[in-house]
């Protein structure tokens, strides 16, 4: 996944083939649906949604650059009247992110988005004050990430930051990079 490629390897033979695509992937929280719903209770024995979460590969996990909880809208705020953001002011905040992102790696070579960039590039652009580092070594620990984790939060922040057309990440896009790793949370099931 990381390398965009898929190889093929038989007997004699062994081929390479270029590939770049984004996973959307979804899942229920437990066997039968509810767990942490609202409004209804979950009727899975202790230990089964525990169990159910373990079946996907922590490896795996590790490589989705977002999770996140979606629970059901209540009728009440589908009905709302409340102005909300359009579409297509959205859109002109993502082209503009993208294009920020095609300056920022015009010259580097298979590079052309956030989720791209190599560590080398991750170190150079994904600076952080002391306070992001402080909350970000605190999430570390806390969350028991993985280095994996580290890099695909510092891209994700970048990214809002990008989408915040703002030059450096703060506090703030870093802290919501951090609330996408929902799945990482050790006991998040349990």
């Amino acid at each position: 996944m990381e390398d965009r490629v898929v190889t093929i390897s038989r007997a004699k033979l062994s081929v390479e083939y270029p590939t770049s695509f984004m996973l959307i992937a979804a899942m229920n929280p437990c066997p039968c649906g509810y767990y942490n719903h609202p409004d209804k209770d979950c009727s899975c024995a202790p230990g089964i949604v525990q169990r159910y979460l373990n079946k996907i590969s922590g490896p795996l996990l590790d490589r989705i650059d977002i999770h996140v909880e979606v629970v059901p809208v209540p009728f009440r705020e589908l009905s709302d009247d409340r102005a909300s953001e359009k579409s297509e002011v959205i859109r002109k905040r993502v082209v503009a992110a993208r294009k920020i992102q095609d300056e920022r790696y015009d010259g580097s070579k298979g590079i052309y988005c956030n989720a791209q960039m190599t560590s080398r590039q991750l170190r150079q652009i994904c600076k952080l004050d002391e306070v992001s580092q402080t909350l970000l070594k605190n999430a570390m620990e806390k969350l028991s990430l993985s280095a994996r984790a580290y890099d695909r939060i510092l891209k994700v922040a970048r990214t809002i930051a990008d989408l915040d057309n703002e030059a450096e990440i703060k506090t703030e896009h870093l802290a919501e990079a951090i609330q996408y790793r929902s799945l990482d949370r050790e006991n998040w099931g349990v």
